[in-house]
């Protein structure tokens, strides 16, 4: 793995700033692999789980659905009016989720050591290697450039909404915040998930300011205008590494 270069891309934002739409384009415009930390956060909390039953232990079997699963509007009732709660709760699902990204970001580092031979010996070894090599075997044959950049280069995005807030950025090589004005979010948020004024107010204040987050990043992209308009800057920022 000396002779490849592997891109961390930590893309990050406040709630309801686009970072789905721009994860969703990665993927599907570039082929790049997502790890998303909300997907590993909901199996942090899956039925059995000791972090579920510790949640239960603290709010009670109220906190459940009917079928077991965590009543997450209800615990987000909690925990988005009191941050000393939200703490806690984090102090549970947060190291869970760095494990996690560490895992999934190491198996295809790992598997991308077989890129550079040829897609006929990638799909003799994918049966000794599992699930990641027919990723990247699809990626070759599909000739998406997540896995057939120039300079040799392995692309995964890390899609953590609280990566600042839970110390996850030396997880990355390079940090994207989605921006957008304070107004448009609150708007996009209330309708997205159909939340009154204060409760829209306080998901929002629960995380950094935006304008902490872009003090810290290495590029920000301005969601502010149109779809289109935000590819393109997500376009400029893929090509940087192509030769």
């Amino acid at each position: 793995m000396s002779d490849r270069i592997v891109r961390l891309i930590g893309l990050t934002g406040g709630i309801a700033t686009g970072k789905t739409a721009i994860s969703n384009y990665l993927a599907d415009a570039c082929g790049f692999p997502i790890l998303d930390a909300d997907i590993y956060a909901r199996e942090a909390v899956n039925p059995g789980s000791p972090i579920l039953d510790s949640i239960v232990k603290r709010y009670g079997a109220g906190i459940l659905l009917p079928d077991g699963n965590l009543n997450r509007p209800e615990l987000g009732s909690i925990i988005f009016c009191n941050p000393d709660e939200r703490q806690w709760l984090e102090q549970q699902i947060h190291p869970y989720v760095r494990r996690r990204l560490v895992e999934e970001t190491q198996s295809y580092i790992a598997a991308s050591s077989l890129v550079s031979q040829s897609t006929q010996d990638l799909s003799t070894k994918t049966q000794e290697t599992g699930f990641f090599n027919q990723k990247l075997e699809r990626s070759i044959v599909e000739k998406k450039p997540g896995f057939c950049a120039p300079a040799d280069t392995l692309t995964l995005v890390l899609v953590v909404p609280l990566l600042f807030e839970a110390n996850m950025t030396d997880l990355c090589t390079e940090i994207w915040v989605v921006y957008c004005s304070p107004e448009v979010q609150l708007e996009r948020l209330m309708q997205r998930d159909g939340l009154s004024y204060d409760r829209a107010k306080a998901r929002i204040n629960a995380q950094l300011p935006l304008a902490q987050k872009c003090q810290q990043a290495d590029v920000i992209l301005d969601n502010s205008s149109t779809l289109d308009s935000l590819f393109l800057e997500v376009d400029v920022q893929v090509s940087r590494f192509e030769i």
